[in-house]
């Protein structure tokens, strides 16, 4: 059974009855009518082996929860005797195995207190079934003999608000008619404050299409992107699982509904005999649709998930048509719900099982395109990423993740005496006011902190580089200590004779090939230090020490923050190429020089771009060797704000590394920390730059970069033909991409603008 999706849901069908006469209700109005043959409720003998059979499942898949969801007709028929029945042989099966999640859809009309008083007790959570106003829900739900049902669902939905019932209320199923007003149907859900609410699209198939008065292909797409523009009106009152959902795939995550998205579903129903089935929904295709041919007295749940209907759902994109997976809303409405794809070849009876018969897009596939584009036009600029645009954000964002993977870190590294003495350390001095908080957030912006605390989060990083890691976190604190002038001491632990200071330097304590120990604080505007056995020692700006070799800065502009020159830090080997050694005094400034030149060449040649590139600078890395063919600059795995140049590259080659690279290494700084695109590599892109079509990433990178090499080119007399025609055609292909998020588009949209500018 290796490679089975597990169960986490299951529809349990207490009683296959129901006191109301619903027409637009799939068990009892469509093609599927198995319900006539079924025992009307549960037995003792199926609710213990059901209950045994989920808790043999969770066990065997190490399910920390499982979800059953107590389902009709009209399971509230089935009387308290039975659902108490049920609620304690589960409740029993899973204790121990499994968190259990007791839930019930209900008509409501039998809904009273003493229902509701057994439900408290097991924690049964309650969904309603309301089509909106009395108008509305008269239109289908009505008694068999005609009478309204509506002041009844409204009197048992007022019982369930109240307390102590409150917590148990779920929320509103609501079935979609075109032909009720969306406004009204809206009001009327929200005046009843449900937990949450749930739209419906009514069940139909290519066979049995959905009603269309109009006749126009996305009536129901308008109808919803009413409800929606009402609903954002008035300040978005309760939570709509539709179009949270949609949220939710448009910003890269998953989907939160069966009926939207490529999540694989993981729900088995259980009829009132114990057979088991497919999703329920499956009823309105065709007789024996939902069928498994398996029940709980002689199958485990494992034989269902490997039935080729239930496989069929689990294949994400996979299993959606060929016409689907090449629409660019396919990540969100996922191909619709996998009953409204049926339609029975033309060769074959209606009924068929052929697997091709459910190879086809949604009956409501226009709708669904039109309120996927719908919801992400109207919600795009609100909903998109703030690092996109904002540096400042960027950057808050870039240092609180650094935060929160060296807190990861410090889960890892407990028991480490220097460690948790450093940590300490660093504690007293984020405590320590503003002047300690500034120079924290100096230290943990430094790029190869993060660089240091990914290596230790690799797998396999434990042992001896435990010492390592807490050599390195000693010389974190301390770099914190002494750049906020504070009156803390601060052990650090040295190899090698040396210790790196981040930020700061290198200060050398003994002969190469020693270890040991030595105590820093601040002292009258520098820097002091203290070993056993020997006297304070003063170093820092003003002692004019050799054992002390400060970080090298360069200053992009009168304007701009001083950039580190970054030779001395062990982890600024981070790059595709290996870093230069150590640059001598007449070195460094050689190299200034030479930036000072790129610089203004970048100026003169692409000043929005050269501007675009100072932002987030914060230190420059020379790399060994000359530049390359292309002569592009290289960003630093993890190392936000590090850039690496060749440091043998001339001027025009270090302009356009210092371009590229800083669009590279902008780039990645917004894709750790926004989602610019999901479901990477599950398609593959053609590409005017490379042989082989590439995945969604790669061809953005591509045109990220290239953008910025054509202006430079253009400004400098040194374009290729075609340049821009190759960058529209990626631009193109781009904007049609199904991996894009909101945020993803709106960034293809702003290398729209910027082409336009390279052009004009």
């Amino acid at each position: 059974m290796t490679g089975l999706i597990a169960f986490r849901e299951i529809v349990l069908k207490v009683h296959s009855r129901c006191d109301l006469a619903c027409d637009h209700c799939y068990v009892y109005e469509h093609a599927d009518q198995s319900w006539r043959a079924r025992p009307k409720v549960i037995s003792p003998e199926v609710i213990a082996q059901t209950a045994s059979r989920l808790a043999e499942h969770a066990r065997t898949h190490a399910l920390p929860s499982v979800t059953v969801i107590l389902h009709g007709g009209e399971p509230l028929l089935a009387g308290t005797a039975r659902l108490r029945l049920v609620c304690e042989e589960f409740t029993r099966a899973l204790d121990g195995v499994a968190a259990l999640d007791l839930r019930m859809h209900t008509n409501g009309l039998q809904l009273s207190r003493r229902y509701l008083d057994l439900f408290a007790e097991f924690g049964v959570s309650v969904s309603v079934s309301l089509d909106g106003d009395r108008a509305a829900n008269d239109r289908h739900r009505r008694f068999a003999d005609g009478r309204t049902s509506h002041p009844l669902v409204l009197a048992a939905v007022d019982l369930l608000r109240t307390e102590p019932y409150r917590h148990l209320y779920q929320g509103l199923l609501c079935t979609i008619d075109v032909a009720n007003d969306p406004v009204a149907v809206l009001d009327a859900l929200v005046e009843l404050a449900p937990p949450r609410v749930d739209f419906l699209l009514p069940h139909a198939t290519w066979q049995t299409p959905p009603v269309r008065p109009d006749e126009a292909p996305d009536t129901y797409a308008r109808w919803l992107l009413r409800v929606f523009d009402h609903w954002d009106r008035r300040g978005r009152p309760v939570p709509v699982r539709l179009f949270d959902s949609l949220f939710s795939t448009l910003a890269g995550g998953p989907s939160l509904t069966e009926s939207l998205g490529l999540a694989p579903t993981d729900l088995v129903v259980v009829e009132t005999d114990g057979n088991l089935e497919q999703v329920d929904s499956l009823k309105s295709a065709f007789e024996g649709a939902a069928a498994t041919g398996f029940n709980v007295f002689d199958h485990a749940f494992d034989l269902v998930a490997a039935h080729p209907g239930v496989r069929a759902r689990q294949l994400g994109l996979a299993g959606v048509s060929d016409a689907c997976r090449r629409c660019p809303v396919v990540r969100s409405c996922g191909g619709g719900l996998y009953t409204h794809r049926y339609k029975a070849g033309s060769d074959e009876p209606s009924g068929s099982e052929a697997p091709g018969n459910f190879d086809n897009p949604s009956v409501y596939c226009t709708d669904l395109r039109e309120l996927v584009d719908g919801v992400e036009g109207r919600t795009s600029a609100s909903a998109s990423a703030p690092e996109l645009s904002d540096p400042a954000e960027l950057a808050g964002s870039q240092e609180q993740l650094t935060r929160d993977l060296l807190a990861l870190l410090n889960d890892r590294r407990t028991g480490d005496s220097d460690w948790e003495r450093a940590w300490r350390v660093l504690g007293a001095v984020e405590r320590a006011g503003q002047a300690g908080a500034d120079a924290l957030d100096a230290v943990l912006a430094h790029p190869f902190t993060r660089t240091w605390v990914m290596a230790c989060l690799e797998p396999g990083q434990e042992g001896p580089d435990a010492a390592r890691a807490a050599r390195r976190l000693t010389a974190l604190a301390a770099a914190a200590v002494l750049r906020g002038g504070l009156d803390l001491p601060a052990e650090v632990v040295y190899r090698d004779g040396e210790v790196y200071l981040p930020t700061l330097g290198l200060l050398r304590l003994g002969e190469p090939g020693t270890e040991g120990r030595a105590t820093l604080h601040a002292a009258d505007g520098g820097y002091a230090v203290r070993e056993e056995g020997r006297p304070e020692h003063r170093f820092g700006p003003a002692a004019g020490d050799a054992r002390w070799q400060p970080v090298r800065t360069w200053s992009p502009g009168p304007d701009a923050a001083p950039v580190a020159l970054e030779d001395l830090d062990p982890h600024r080997n981070c790059f595709a190429r290996p870093p230069r050694l150590r640059l001598g005094a007449g070195e460094a400034e050689e190299w200034r020089e030479r930036l000072d030149a790129a610089w203004a060449l970048l100026h003169a040649s692409v000043p929005e771009f050269a501007r675009a590139a100072a932002t987030g600078l914060t230190t420059l890395t020379p790399l060994a060797g000359g530049p390359r063919a292309r002569g592009w600059g290289e960003a630093g795995r993890h190392g936000p704000g590090a850039l690496g140049v060749p440091y043998a590259a001339g001027v025009a080659e270090t302009a356009l590394a210092l371009l590229t690279g800083r669009r590279r290494a902008g780039l990645q700084a917004l894709t750790e920390v926004a989602d610019l695109y999901a479901l990477d590599g599950e398609w593959q892109h053609p590409s005017p730059w490379r042989e082989r079509p590439v995945p969604v990433s790669r061809l953005l990178a591509d045109v990220h970069e290239r953008v910025a090499v054509e202006a430079y080119r253009r400004a400098t007399a040194t374009a290729e033909p075609g340049g821009l025609d190759r960058i529209n055609r990626a631009l193109d292909r781009l904007s049609e991409a199904a991996e894009l998020t909101s945020t993803g588009k709106r960034l293809v949209e702003q290398l729209r603008w910027e082409l336009k500018t390279v052009d004009a």
